[in-house]
């Protein structure tokens, strides 16, 4: 199978990182499902693909609900074709202490960030299973190799997406199936930029912390894209179960 004509699904793919790999795969030659909370957004971004001469489909999910999981993903396969890419970029953060986080705080980051990831690969497999060809990227954090400051909830949980996605590398690389982990490090998005408003890089701006990296700049969610749409791409054929940093040199 090759990736150009392919059905692609992108999880969070209305905005940031999500939106910059929702388009990039578009130009690239894929028809993309954009799954995201904000309907909205997710038809704006659709919309912005379609005007470009490509094919879109926006849909509403939030990926922690299985039912709405399996929804999309069936209207994707009627409206597009068998869904052959899988980018789960749906994320949430959180800010919190490790004793100030509560028990419902904790499952509402792991229930999108990891069981969402779950969710989404296991509704979209017997597609991928069938064609003896897929691609899937998990977008985690470089906070999951690294840890991170008051953010126990949100690594634990991106630390989840590594092993996981190392592990199905390993069970469906038989079947033709690709499995990468991108985990960025600090990339210039509405999340990145409310964090750093209300003082989550110790009071600095992003641009103090691109001055601190090897590279000297924050990231842009292009710079995401074009990993992804290399590990999506028919070259990565041997690429599986990597940890592919775009980080800046934060983590080497």
């Amino acid at each position: 199978m090759p990736f150009v004509g392919s059905t692609a699904i992108v999880t969070g793919g209305a905005s940031g990182i999500g939106l910059a790999i929702s388009e990039r795969l578009a130009r690239d030659g894929a028809k993309v499902a954009i799954f995201d909370v904000d309907l909205e957004a997710a038809e704006r971004a659709a919309q912005g693909i379609r005007d470009k001469g490509g094919e879109a489909l926006a849909c509403a999910v939030d990926v922690s609900d299985r039912a709405q999981v399996d929804e999309a993903v069936a209207a994707t396969r009627t409206r597009l074709g068998p869904v052959l890419v899988l980018v789960n970029g749906a994320g949430k953060d959180g800010f919190d202490q490790f004793m100030d986080i509560t028990p419902e705080q904790w499952e509402r980051i792991i229930a999108v960030n990891l069981t969402g990831t779950f969710h989404c690969t296991q509704s979209a497999l017997p597609d991928m299973r069938e064609a003896k060809w897929a691609r899937i990227v998990n977008i985690s954090s470089s906070g999951a190799q690294t840890g991170a400051v008051s953010m126990a909830h949100y690594s634990a949980s991106k630390g989840g997406v590594i092993a996981l996605t190392k592990t199905l590398a390993l069970e469906l690389g038989p079947r033709g199936i690709t499995v990468n982990t991108i985990p960025p490090g600090a990339i210039d998005t509405p999340m990145s930029r409310r964090a750093a408003a209300e003082g989550r890089f110790g009071g600095g701006t992003l641009d103090d912390v691109g001055r601190h990296l090897p590279v000297r700049r924050v990231g842009v969610p292009d710079d995401i894209a074009a990993a992804c749409a290399y590990l999506v791409s028919d070259e990565a054929g041997y690429v599986t179960g990597q940890i592919i940093g775009v980080n800046g040199g934060r983590v080497t």
